[in-house]
């Protein structure tokens, strides 16, 4: 098992991650809701990485940030065809990781959690529903000069301090 944080930085300087992420940075230059930035990813990493300790979750850091650095990959599909992003995430998040030293056991738990991030349901995995909190909780809505026009539900919108 690997204990550093080799395989993440191997799926940052990724070809087809750089590529996703420089198009993804494009396309939401002009957004006025929250943008799907490296630091988003990193967000969204810590949090679920303070969870997965908080709750004793049997889940290694380098797992939970590889995860986090995909989840919302897919975007640039989304954005060009329509393809939700979360289902767009998980093909391109295959793709890299079949470049690099995953195990099987390893890519399905990425992959699945990928593909779960958007429901809150509490049969999804224990990295699915961390990755879901943090993606949350990651967002400074109170802070956002365009939340009254944002279209998230006001139970997902995160107004006030909390991590």
């Amino acid at each position: 098992m690997h204990t550093d944080m080799t395989r993440v930085n191997a799926i940052w300087q990724h070809p087809l991650y750089q590529q996703n992420l420089k198009d993804l940075i494009h396309l939401e230059a002009d957004r006025i809701f929250c943008r799907h930035t490296p630091e988003h990813f990193l967000d969204v990493a810590r949090l679920a990485y303070i969870f997965a300790l908080e709750r004793g979750l049997n889940c290694s850091r380098e797992l939970i940030y590889c995860t986090a650095l995909l989840h919302d990959i897919g975007r640039v599909r989304q954005y060009m065809d329509g393809t939700p992003h979360d289902e767009a995430g998980v093909q391109i998040a295959e793709q890299i990781l079949s470049d690099l030293a995953f195990s099987s056991a390893e890519k399905e738990q990425i992959l699945t959690a990928i593909g779960e991030h958007r429901s809150s349901k509490e049969e999804t995995s224990s990295l699915s529903r961390i990755l879901y909190e943090a993606d949350k909780k990651s967002r400074m809505c109170f802070l956002c000069p365009a939340e009254k026009e944002c279209y998230w539900d006001l139970s997902k919108k995160n107004m006030m301090i909390q991590y």
